[in-house]
């Protein structure tokens, strides 16, 4: 069988790995490195340069190189390389293309088939732009699959058979995600992810820069439009020097004139201590990131086992204080945190080329934006619209299916408009708009006639929203699979088959059914004070309910559960209880 490959694209550094008999292994790029540099260039014969050639080339001929590309995927953002605009993707299509090269290099045959990461938060744009990439390249993407998951996925495996929960700390060259994992019984479970998607070592890079500049009287924007080899020679040396602090207490750092060349006078000294008073306003926007998953993770910081860090940007010892301040726990870094999420990719494309190594291991994720649909509120004195309404919350374990029932606005409304977004703003039009669809064929009637609207999301990026008519039972279907990675039309088609079993309401549940029916006929048949207790447990289990959660919909049923076992006599008779 055709090995598949697992990708780490990173906005710095990208690495490919496989998943050989004794684990995850990186595969050599074409000089023999294990990390490939997400940079892009054209040399004077028009020849495109991929991973350190290129970076070479960008310190003396920015003008005909880009990096960081990443960062504007999924946007309208183009590059110029040599005179010619290139989208993100296409050049994110290079370096995956260097990679595909250097694996058929390495296994001697063609290879095609790919796991390709992402940030967590990546958005449905960003996903779709790094699936065209790997078309661009000559990839079938089997999954795109989150960084930090990844990363989490490469520990699970050298764990395997450990119980404890982890907090995945990602710092890259250009991202950060934070994610909370748990590993039980060979199942690892994502239970939460946040982050942001232009955060990372760069930053600290040219914040690096940027202050020497204005030691001299520069602005960076400035230095950047006006002499871009000035800048580009500066970053190079402002990236040593960031790594050398790393390890020593100062360095030196040369400092280019403004046509970009290197004299004597021109060094200045950077302390530890400088460079970490300077990237601390940028660093600690990573903290809101870690309050969010843990709180969604229901977890206190006391309860993580371990804090996994993960990302070049990791290796500074001020984002370990950091860490280590925001957890209360020393970070650990058991494998290379700049080839861990490669590893983990390889691993999960183990699991999709369904290898032996692996078979054990059963890997869960969570959908890492809210999804849901635009609505209208009634505000009394006016309606407004525009109010963006959950239907799937951020952190829902994958796949999942959930359902909400609206109403129509005005009387005799015969049609209503589903637009569907996916993002945390409470206001339609701050969240990024996936698709629409019309819901026709409402009978006549006063205003609020009800319509149910359910959306089921699997693992593979398929989001199926369906608009049931409730008087009439007229259903219209609408999928969204723009994100679906590498899916034909037929497996988008069966994957939302498969959904099909998803889509029962805990509401609908012949337990949740069988006990709501048994409280409701006991209702009528208590005396007062003992019908207010009923019902205000009654009140609890259908709120439950109407939340979907698994958890509380079992602690309201083991309390209605209690009061019928001494109220109801019925209790005793055969199938009298839930099972």
């Amino acid at each position: 069988m055709d090995p598949v490959i697992g990708i780490d694209l990173g906005t710095t550094n990208s690495a490919a790995a496989f998943l050989g008999p004794d684990g995850p292994e990186i595969i050599p790029n074409a000089i023999g490195g294990r990390l490939t540099p997400s940079v892009v260039g054209v040399d004077e014969s028009g020849t495109a340069l991929v991973g350190a050639a290129a970076r070479e080339l960008q310190v003396l001929h920015p003008e005909r190189c880009a990096s960081l590309f990443k960062r504007y995927m999924g946007t309208d953002h183009k590059l110029t390389l040599a005179g010619r605009a290139y989208a993100p993707e296409e050049l994110s299509g290079l370096v995956l293309r260097a990679l595909k090269a250097d694996a058929e290099a390495f296994f001697g045959r063609p290879v095609a088939r790919a796991v390709i990461t992402v940030p967590a938060y990546f958005n449905d744009r960003q996903r779709k732009a790094t699936l065209a990439a790997g078309k661009i390249a000559g990839w079938t993407v089997e999954r795109i699959l989150n960084e930090p998951t990844a990363a989490a996925i490469a520990y699970g495996f050298h764990d395997a058979g450990a119980d404890k929960k982890l907090l995945v700390f990602d710092l890259g060259g250009g991202t950060f995600d934070v994610s909370v994992v748990e590993l039980f019984e060979g199942t690892l479970e994502v239970k939460a992810s946040s982050g942001e998607s232009a955060l990372g070592g760069e930053d600290f890079t040219r914040a690096l820069a940027a202050r020497v500049l204005a030691a001299q009287g520069v602005s960076y924007e400035q230095a950047e439009a006006r002499t871009p080899k000035r800048v580009s020679r500066l970053i190079q040396q402002c990236e040593r020097a960031k790594c050398a602090l790393s390890r020593e207490e100062s360095t030196v750092v040369r400092v280019p004139d403004a046509a970009g060349e290197f004299t004597a006078a021109g060094e200045v000294t950077v302390t530890r201590a400088d460079l970490e008073s300077w990237v601390g306003p940028t660093l600690a926007r990573v903290e809101l990131p870690v309050r969010r998953v843990l709180g969604d993770a229901k977890l206190a910081r006391a309860q993580i086992d371990e804090v996994i860090l993960v990302g070049g940007a990791t290796r500074m010892p001020l984002v370990v204080k950091r860490v280590t301040e925001l957890l209360g726990k020393e970070p650990r870094r058991r494998l290379n945190p700049d080839e861990v999420v490669a590893l983990g990719a390889a691993v999960q494309a183990g699991l999709v080329g369904r290898a032996a190594a692996v078979e054990d291991l059963v890997v869960t994720d969570v959908a890492p934006f809210t999804l849901g649909v635009e609505v209208s509120k009634d505000l009394g004195a006016e309606v407004r619209d525009g109010y963006f309404d959950p239907v799937i919350d951020r952190n829902t374990t994958i796949p999942v299916s959930r359902v909400k029932r609206y109403g129509t606005m005005a009387p005799n409304q015969a049609v209503i408009r589903v637009r569907v977004y996916q993002g945390e703003s409470r206001r339609a039009d701050g969240n990024l708009l996936l698709g629409e669809f019309e819901v026709r064929g409402i009978p006549p009637g006063p205003a609020g006639q009800p319509v149910d609207v359910r959306f089921t999301y699997d693992l593979n990026g398929v989001l199926e929203i369906e608009a049931t008519v409730v008087a009439t039972g007229k259903t219209v279907t609408h999928v969204i699979a723009k994100h679906a990675q590498g899916m034909s039309e037929a497996q988008v088609r069966a994957a939302v088959a498969a959904m099909a079993k998803l889509k029962t309401h805990p509401r609908d549940e012949e337990a949740n059914r069988f006990i709501l029916l048994r409280a409701e006929r006991l209702f009528k048949e208590l005396p007062t004070d003992l019908r207010d207790a009923l019902g205000g447990l009654l009140d609890g289990f259908e709120a439950a309910l109407g939340k979907q959660d698994p958890a509380a919909i079992a602690r309201h049923r083991q309390e209605l559960e209690r009061f019928l076992s001494l109220y109801d006599p019925r209790a005793d008779e055969p199938n009298g209880g839930a099972e």
